[in-house]
């Protein structure tokens, strides 16, 4: 018997439990700089030494932290159902969880490319990114991240996969992002939609959405038991 199709957006909500600063945490990471100054094209080419001490920051941090309770939970639901991930998370706590198909749109932190060929994209060993280090080309390399301003080249791929999905579930994000934030509408009619998150997020354009005012650990445990539970 064929596995029904479970897709998953995350947003940051999932990797905050881990201690992942989030954008809108107060005393995070995102805090002590202007997102301007460090997440867009802009912001490199002005001043790389800036950027890339920000993304080694962020890397240096993701070495020090774990999976979550989420992470875990939905690894456990691919016991039953056939499980898709789509992640606006640079980490990689869900691969990490042990979660087999996941799919990055905003880019992967442990990541770099070449600054002048998009296709180059290289594992980087350790944390830290270095002015001179650079690409077969010979162009310095940049984080794999998709910054703010710049194109997201997984959207028609995630899009499709959305349109698949026989259950979609929606963890952490506020859905105030944009391209990622409409994928929710992709999803076929009469598809059963999930939403997890301890804040009031916009659903009115969900139809028959059912939320679950929890934080991402223990509503996704909860959803996970049911829906296993069902299968």
């Amino acid at each position: 018997m064929t596995k029904k199709r479970i897709v998953v957006l995350t947003g940051a909500g999932v990797s905050a439990e881990s201690g992942i600063s989030t954008f809108r945490d107060s005393g995070g990471l995102w805090e002590k700089y202007d997102i301007m100054e460090v997440a867009t094209h802009e912001a490199w080419v002005r001043n790389q030494d800036l950027v890339m001490e920000f993304y080694n920051q962020r890397r240096k941090q993701l070495y020090e932290v774990e999976p979550n309770a989420a992470h875990h939970a939905l690894v456990k639901l691919e016991e039953k159902y056939d499980v898709h991930i789509i992640t606006q998370n640079v980490d990689d706590l869900h691969e990490r969880a042990g979660s087999k198909k996941v799919m990055h749109l905003h880019g992967e932190l442990k990541k770099v490319r070449s600054s002048i060929d998009e296709n180059l994209v290289y594992d980087l060993d350790g944390w830290e990114l270095k002015k001179g280090d650079k690409c077969e080309k010979g162009s310095q390399l940049r984080p794999h991240i998709v910054w703010f301003g710049e194109p997201v080249p997984m959207i028609p791929e995630a899009a499709q996969l959305s349109s698949t999905a026989d259950i979609y579930m929606i963890i952490g994000t506020s859905l105030n992002v944009y391209p990622a934030a409409g994928l929710v509408g992709y999803t076929p009619p009469g598809c059963p939609v999930y939403l997890i998150d301890p804040a009031e997020v916009p659903v009115s354009h969900i139809p028959g959405v059912k939320v679950i005012r929890e934080k991402a650990g223990k509503g996704t445990a909860e959803l996970v038991e049911k829906l296993l539970k069902e299968a």
